[in-house]
């Protein structure tokens, strides 16, 4: 077991996941010699890693692995909080490249209109963890009103009914 509690995975499950090609594609840059393992040329693909340790390059790069992301967005009006949308800019196209190999997605939501700020990870416990009723974890909002507040608009917008 790995520092981080994770057992050993293969290096080619690593570096797919992480974005450097598909397997196939990493088989043949093992048979150029294009990655090392703790400066060891890899002649199998398949062999095991502890990506938290172990210092892994392809083409001399050093990939630094992240099993979880966590991306902190602000939001702009006109963009959707969702991974995909066919007639909208989603928050995902507001992120870089670099980033969307590990599948994040937006922690809760902010409507089409609304700005703020978001939390986009690829942790699904986390994201369970804040979004779970049963959690009870607290948020804020802030809207600008234009007119007038009366207090039976803060009543009925605090029993969740209120119709603007």
């Amino acid at each position: 077991m790995s520092a981080k509690g994770k057992s050993t995975q293969r290096l080619d499950k690593v570096l797919s996941n992480m974005g450097y090609g598909s397997r196939a594609e990493l088989k043949k840059t093992v048979k150029q010699g294009g990655i090392t393992v703790n400066a060891a040329v890899v002649k199998d693909p398949g062999m095991h890693v502890d990506p938290y340790r172990d210092v892994i390059e392809v083409e001399g790069e050093q990939i630094i692995y992240r099993e979880f992301i966590y991306l902190m967005l602000h939001k702009p009006p006109g963009v959707v909080s969702a991974t995909e949308d066919n007639r909208d800019r989603t928050v995902l196209d507001l992120i870089d490249e670099s980033y969307r190999v590990y599948e994040p997605f937006p922690v809760g939501r902010l409507d089409k209109d609304t700005e703020g700020l978001l939390l986009l990870t690829n942790d699904g416990k986390l994201s369970h963890e804040l979004l779970s009723p049963k959690k009870h974890v607290p948020k804020t909002y802030e809207a600008d009103v234009a007119g007038r507040v009366s207090e039976e608009d803060v009543i009925l917008f605090f029993a969740g009914r209120y119709a603007g």
